[in-house]
């Protein structure tokens, strides 16, 4: 990978110099290639898709259905298993809050999980649809096949699980908690929001019945996401968001939905986002999934010495960088979580992120129950970054001693 090659087609790396962005697994940076098929849809053809006979309404269908397709090709799905979303969590809320819970109640998860899972876990706990299990995990954040089988059984109907977690970027045994999901009659879905941009997921290899993911967390616009479900999975999930290019016929006292994923796309849709989306399916396996990977595997390994050098540091999750993406949570001695992303950013333009992440009970599970700073990287980060981070943390860390 030509590192630098590729910071060229990100316009905001020319608009603002100097600046390092290690807040990617919020939201990524865009490329000019995304804008560009954004701006086309907006400039050139701005119709709605499947409803009008006009040429540019055939258009957007066309550039529309080319852009499910190219997301589907990109994790390894058939086009009609792909439905579009605003995001990773309405794909998520979708299976959660439509599932069918009338043979079995439990819903099995990990504290670790993002509240974009958890939350609509609770509500379906709340209002008595159905029981919680939980897969126990330790201080290192690692979810194991043994905790999984202890808390998988028959009274399981849903297994909700992160690929890779957004507080320390470490993955989940997937394949194998597919399988003692599938042994005990359950499905799973799959929280892909930041494991589907970084390494290269297999839908059909994988086994899993749903994934969300969401544009923005790979190269894609905001307000646009996906949720790939195989055929006979979607059969198991009632109407979540009803109207307009849900139906078939429509009659006073009669409703007839159509199959997924149209039935789950109600509305006018983002095609701008979707057709954007696609766009940066194309530019990410154009790069190569696998050389994204190595890139990041080779940045996690620079990022946890750089961090674990400084005195007084803790890195939250194992501090094997082979067992992670490019991402690491911390804290630095002394100093407030917040006071070190704010000193990065005015002292040397660091772009990091500090808090709980949207995932309290998960750092508090690993002793980080009062939030911390998170540093998570991309394809357009580079070594010479990282040692930017790690003198300024030094500095910082200074003020703590």
């Amino acid at each position: 990978m030509d590192i630098q090659k590729i910071r060229q087609d990100f316009p905001i790396f020319q608009k603002r110099q100097g600046l390092v962005y290690f807040d990617s697994a919020c939201t990524t940076l865009k490329p000019r290639q995304v804008l560009e098929a954004q701006r086309a849809y907006n400039e050139e053809y701005s119709g709605c898709a499947g409803r009008s006979a006009h040429a540019i309404a055939r258009q957007t269908s066309d550039a529309f259905e080319a852009a499910r397709e190219k997301v589907a090709k990109f994790v390894n799905a058939k086009p009609e298993s792909v439905a579009w979303t605003r995001n990773t969590t309405e794909g998520l809320n979708l299976v959660i809050r439509s599932l069918d819970y009338s043979k079995r109640n439990k819903i099995v998860t990990t504290k670790l999980e993002h509240h974009s899972v958890l939350l609509p876990i609770f509500e379906q706990r709340r209002r008595g649809i159905a029981t919680t299990g939980i897969i126990e995990t330790g201080k290192d954040g690692v979810v194991t096949e043994e905790a999984c089988a202890k808390a998988i059984d028959r009274d399981t109907a849903l297994v909700a699980i992160h690929h890779t977690t957004n507080t320390t970027g470490m993955r989940s045994p997937i394949e194998k908690i597919v399988k003692i999901a599938h042994d005990n009659g359950a499905l799973v879905l799959i929280d892909g929001a930041q494991g589907v941009p970084h390494s290269k997921f297999d839908f059909q290899k994988s086994g899993a019945d749903f994934i969300a993911f969401s544009g923005h967390k790979m190269l894609g616009p905001t307000g646009v996401g996906c949720l790939v479900g195989k055929p006979e999975a979607f059969e198991n999930l009632d109407t979540f968001i009803v109207g307009g290019e849900t139906i078939e016929t429509v009659e006073m006292d009669k409703v007839v939905f159509m199959k997924a994923p149209k039935r789950f796309e109600a509305g006018i849709q983002n095609y701008s986002g979707a057709i954007g989306l696609g766009a940066a399916c194309d530019y990410l396996s154009k790069i190569g999934m696998g050389d994204i990977e190595a890139h990041e595997r080779k940045m996690a390994a620079e990022l946890i010495g750089a961090i674990s050098s400084i005195p007084g540091s803790q890195i939250y999750g194992t501090p094997d960088p082979a067992k992670r993406c490019g991402l690491a949570s911390f804290n630095l001695k002394g100093v407030d979580k917040h006071q070190v992303a704010l000193m990065c950013d005015s002292m040397s333009k660091i772009a990091l992120r500090s808090g709980l992440f949207c995932a309290q009970p998960g750092m508090e599970s690993m002793g980080a129950g009062k939030g911390a700073v998170r540093a998570s990287l991309y394809l357009y980060n580079t070594p010479e970054e990282i040692k930017v981070f790690k003198d300024t943390l030094e500095k910082i860390a200074k003020l703590g001693s």
